[in-house]
């Protein structure tokens, strides 16, 4: 079973994913954070006239089993994943580990922002998370707080919003959900309330494809 778990940034769509493999017994991958490790090693020539040649480079040679998520989830890493994200090269380099880990025989839970689009369009079930900006700028400010980062929540909210129109203007990017994905809208559940409403809406389309074959 492949469970496709897409969104905007800070939706909440990780917390989600890992809470699924755990329900289903899936592994479970955060893709963002392949893009993370690729502009992380870039920064230093993010704004450089090659940054996309660097940036593809970095992607073909990622490491993908040694990837921190402590390590990897500040805002400013997020903001060099969004300008990265959008090259080509980057993502048809990173397109095959995702596809690889999607398919393994074990079944999978995979999140990003194309999963049920382009990683996985064959995925059994397909969650579209959404929030609105003010909630997904709340819940990461308290993710990062947690962690002991200090936090500065106006331009942690910039962000995400500049993050959002980078989304809305990238073909792949985190407001294009897949025809057939769910929406679940998080702004008014807490967790609990939405890793329930996940696990039903994935049942749901478990149950309507075993009614189809």
């Amino acid at each position: 079973m492949i469970i496709a778990v897409d969104g905007p940034a800070a939706s909440g769509k990780g917390t989600l994913a890992a809470a699924l493999g755990q329900h289903f017994n899936l592994p479970h991958l955060d893709t963002g954070l392949l893009y993370r490790a690729v502009g992380l090693e870039v920064k230093a020539h993010i704004d450089a006239p090659d940054v996309e040649a660097r940036a593809t480079r970095a992607a073909e040679l990622l490491d993908t089993t040694g990837l921190d998520p402590e390590f990897l989830l500040g805002a400013e890493v997020g903001i060099l994943a969004s300008k990265v994200a959008v090259f080509p090269g980057v993502r048809k380099a990173l397109f095959a580990a995702q596809r690889d880990f999607a398919t393994q025989t074990s079944g999978a839970v995979l999140d990003g922002r194309d999963i049920g689009t382009v990683i996985a369009p064959d995925a059994d079930a397909k969650l579209f998370i959404v929030a609105e900006p003010e909630i997904r700028a709340d819940r990461r400010a308290r993710q990062l707080e947690a962690r002991g980062q200090t936090v500065d929540r106006a331009k942690l909210l910039a962000d995400i919003e500049a993050r959002d129109a980078r989304d809305k203007a990238a073909p792949h990017g985190g407001f294009h959900p897949a025809d057939d994905a769910v929406l679940l809208d998080t702004t008014n559940l807490d967790i609990e309330a939405a890793i329930t409403a996940a696990i039903a809406e994935v049942e749901a389309a478990i149950a309507r494809k075993s009614a189809t074959r």
